[in-house]
């Protein structure tokens, strides 16, 4: 039996902006084509009624022209969420190994991105130096930015 992780969703107010976000700050490239999806099958299978959805799969940067995707998607009705906060049940963040976390924080939020915490440095003991900031995307999904340093 085979698996492999794919990709992780993230559903969008504005599909084209966050996008924009990811490849700007992240260097995310594009995978197309662009989604353009509505129908029963996608009602059935998203237990969404009515389900109308736009968006594109963004190539995660580091893994090569197989590896997993952020999927960011706009449907025409989107529900509410809550204040994004670390400690929240269920999923949490997404994270980012960089060379220069002080240097990315600041593109990110030059970009549109939101300070959730502060960058902190802490040696871990047989591991190295970690450089991390826990941030927010323009549309409050977590980003963790990190270093591990040696």
């Amino acid at each position: 039996m085979s698996i492999r992780y794919t990709h992780t969703n993230i559903i969008s107010k504005d599909w084209q902006k966050l996008v924009k976000f990811y490849q700007d700050v992240f260097n995310c490239k594009r995978v197309p084509p662009e989604r353009d999806f509505t129908g029963d099958w996608l009602s059935k299978c998203t237990g969404v009624k009515n389900a109308s959805l736009k968006g594109i799969h963004l190539r995660l940067p580091g893994h090569g022209d197989d590896g997993p995707t952020l999927e960011i998607l706009q449907y025409d009705e989107i529900a509410e969420k809550p204040t994004p906060k670390s400690n929240r049940e269920g999923y949490g963040h997404i994270a980012f190994h960089v060379d220069d976390v002080d240097l990315i924080y600041e593109k990110a939020l030059i970009h549109g991105g939101k300070q959730l915490g502060e960058v902190v440095k802490k040696e871990i003991e047989g591991v190295g130096l970690l450089t991390l900031v826990y941030m927010t995307d323009p549309e409050g999904n977590i980003i963790e930015i990190q270093n591990w340093g040696n």
